[in-house]
């Protein structure tokens, strides 16, 4: 590969994307100008796949979108002011979409570099393609051993891009998913006739869990579901018994390459990736769910003095959720519903539903630092330093025995001075939330606070710490924690389902 210079390139190109419905593989290819290739590969396992018409072609829309919002993993190693794509083309709706993915998803990845990536990336837009143009009318079936076919690429026409596409005024608030929601006809892409099936997404810690849990109690059918070769993701899901679907995801060499010679790295939006990719894995399964475990917490950033809210998970959020659920129903198939089972509750809520249960004590870890590392003592899933640790043994505290905590982790974070500062930024004290997937400071603090009024912890170094430094500089208000273990606030749960699952989910 020639030397890479990312202040040299000038534009990003989205190259071309195929699925072969024989082998379950799609192959997404991007290129710097004129530069190598760079191919991404996705397998689905199970095929060959045999796609019907109309399945082909809502196939094939997954398969642009995801190729699309993959792209963030290249795109981010130079951030070129030009962008282009060679093959087909998009609407307004989508470009939007896209757009925003990149500018909220690239938050910390720009913070972290000094970047100003404001309506820097730019995708062309067509006119309003017709049915017809969008793939929905009929097609040819697409059997074992054929790629599936492509809709017509209209002529790029000039068009005034749609008021969607401003980004001047864009928030990371929940009012962004209604700047988001497609315009378009008003209407849903066309129903396809999916089973009543969910492929779950499984991390391997607890938020997961608990979605599978709830839906096997709620009786719905359900796969765990994962992307890459995680070990203690499998060790997870086979604890559940459920049925299993490991999709292989493998990144284009070259990436790295340029990362060595470098290329802008840093945070991406992964779970647009993931949410994208189980998208397309659905439609080739031909399940009518994708379910993500993603709470209420996770809308809220990091805020930086000077800066404002960045938010290390906006993709986990709500916003997110809303704009690209509503854009899977009515670009895409308008029978696949795609939400978090978790978002009405915030990470107190969920850390006291997982309480309920230690049939996953010793097999389930969020440690980013040991999510590699297979064990058979619990010591070995959790570090004991990171904030995913910090926080995690901090929301469990409150509603399981000390003794069970303390036996997952291996030790009591919470008697570790050295510690002090880790959990000082989780409580926002002289600090600003770590760049993790945490709860809000406010969870923290409320958190904390409750463990100081227990004798079996207000002794430990860090809880007497709080109740001494931190805890006479805050309103009492502010350290209760019934409030926030409220279940409330907008999902995309259907709602036959909702209502059997709210009532277990507030006990």
């Amino acid at each position: 590969m020639t030397a890479f210079d990312k202040d040299q390139v000038s534009r990003f190109r989205f190259v071309r994307c195929d699925f072969a419905a024989d082998t379950g593989v799609a192959r997404l290819v991007y290129a710097f100008d004129d530069g190598p290739e760079m191919t991404e590969t996705v397998t689905v396992p199970g095929a060959p796949f045999q796609l019907d018409g109309a399945r082909a072609a809502a196939v094939q829309r997954a398969l642009r979108l995801l190729h699309l919002i993959a792209g963030v993993s290249y795109y981010k190693a130079a951030v070129p002011a030009q962008v282009s794509i060679d093959g087909y083309a998009i609407d307004a709706d989508t470009a939007a979409l896209v757009e925003t993915v990149y500018l909220n998803g690239l938050g910390e990845f720009a913070y972290r570099n000094g970047l100003n990536l404001r309506g820097r990336f730019k995708l062309p837009v067509n006119e309003p393609l017709s049915l017809r143009e969008r793939g929905w009318g009929e097609g040819p079936s697409t059997d074992a051993g054929s790629a599936v076919p492509s809709p017509p690429t209209p002529t790029p026409r000039p068009g005034p891009r749609a008021d969607a596409r401003a980004r001047d005024d864009l928030r990371t608030s929940g009012s962004q998913a209604d700047h988001l929601a497609p315009e378009g006809e008003g209407s849903n892409a066309p129903a396809l006739g999916l089973r009543g099936h969910a492929l779950v997404a499984i991390g391997g810690g607890k938020d997961s869990l608990v979605s599978i849990e709830a839906l096997r109690h709620a009786g719905v059918a359900e796969t765990v579901t994962w992307i890459g070769g995680s070990q203690l993701i499998r060790a997870c899901a086979e604890r559940t018994g459920l049925p299993m679907l490991n999709i292989g995801r493998t990144l284009a060499p070259e990436l790295f390459e340029l990362n060595r010679q470098g290329a802008w790295n840093g945070h991406i939006p992964v779970t647009a990736v993931n949410s994208a990719i189980m998208v397309l894995a659905a439609l080739v399964q031909g399940v009518d769910q994708v379910v993500f475990s993603n709470e209420r917490s996770a809308s809220y950033g990091s805020q930086i003095a000077g800066t404002g809210e960045v938010n290390h998970q906006w993709s986990k959020g709500w916003a997110f959720e809303k704009a690209f659920g509503e854009h899977v129903q009515r670009h895409i198939a308008g029978d696949l519903h795609y939400y978090s089972l978790l978002r009405p509750l915030s990470e107190l809520a969920v850390a006291r539903q997982f309480a309920r249960t230690d049939y996953y004590d010793a097999h389930f870890s969020s440690c980013n630092r040991n999510f590699h590392i297979l064990g058979e003592r619990p010591v070995n899933r959790w570090c004991g330093v990171c904030p995913k640790c910090h926080f995690v043994f901090l929301a469990l505290a409150p509603f399981m025995p000390k003794t069970r905590l303390v036996r997952i982790f291996g030790r009591n974070l919470l008697d570790d001075g050295d510690q002090a500062g880790g959990f000082d930024a989780l409580l926002e004290f002289q600090d600003h939330k770590p760049f993790e997937c945490v709860g809000e400071g406010r969870e923290s603090r409320a958190a904390m606070a409750t463990l100081a009024a227990r004798p079996e912890w207000k002794e430990d170094a860090l809880v007497k710490r709080f109740a001494s430094l931190i805890q006479p500089t805050l309103a009492a208000d502010e350290l209760k924690i019934d409030p926030l273990l409220v279940i409330d606030g907008e999902h995309r749960i259907p709602a036959a389902l909702w209502e059997r699952l709210r009532a277990d989910f507030a006990a």
